[in-house]
């Protein structure tokens, strides 16, 4: 999941893409952006069939959120997403050789990390992604 404001960057790795794993990421997600001071309005996803699940609505609904889809065939209705992942792909899941995947997943927290704090993003003016929120916790007094 992406901040569509600031770009911070939220992931999880599973088997499958089912309604009732999309659903729990999601409430995962929600209350990681909630510590961080982000209020979730409006959620935007492909076609796929769990996003299209009434778990996925009712979910939605019970957290207060919009959920909104993609144009079918058309993944630049969701760009920033789309490049999001490449940047995953290459900064993480093939920037160097993990000799098993079991340590490729456990480097994804440490690149998030990196992503978010310590990386320069273009459209943030150059700046890590978690510098355009101000209202994080903590602060200010």
């Amino acid at each position: 999941m992406l901040d569509d404001h600031s770009r911070v960057a939220y992931a999880e790795i599973h088997p499958d893409e089912t309604a009732a794993t999309a659903t729990a990421v999601l409430r995962r997600a929600v209350a990681w952006f909630a510590d961080l001071g982000v209020t979730v309005e409006r959620v935007v996803s492909d076609n796929g069939s769990a996003y299209r699940s009434h778990a996925w609505r009712d979910t939605c609904t019970e957290l207060g959120i919009t959920p909104k889809r993609t144009r079918p065939y058309r993944p630049q209705t969701n760009g920033k997403l789309e490049r999001f992942h490449r940047t995953l792909a290459e900064g993480w899941a093939y920037a160097r050789f993990y000799p098993s995947e079991t340590l490729r997943r456990a480097a994804l927290p440490g690149w998030l990390h990196f992503y978010n704090h310590h990386r320069p993003h273009s459209s943030t003016g150059g700046k890590p992604p978690i510098t355009r929120l101000t209202n994080l916790p903590g602060h200010h007094i």
